[in-house]
């Protein structure tokens, strides 16, 4: 996966942290939950704000 594979990641967010409201997530946190996700193989530096942000709102969607 990479940055960019918004929905998978949100996907697998979604399956690991089934608890987690994503709408009371840190992008520090989701950052490195990202980073530490299986199969997850992009450089960390690639990300930013709009990533995150990307990523937070397809988990959003995918927690409904």
């Amino acid at each position: 996966m990479k940055w960019t594979d918004t929905i998978r990641i949100a996907e697998e967010l979604n399956d690991k942290f089934p608890d987690i409201d994503p709408l009371t997530i840190r992008f520090t946190d989701l950052h490195r939950w990202v980073c530490e996700l299986d199969g997850f193989d992009d450089a960390p530096d690639h990300s930013g704000e709009k990533i995150l942000e990307a990523i937070q709102m397809a988990w959003i969607e995918e927690s409904k």
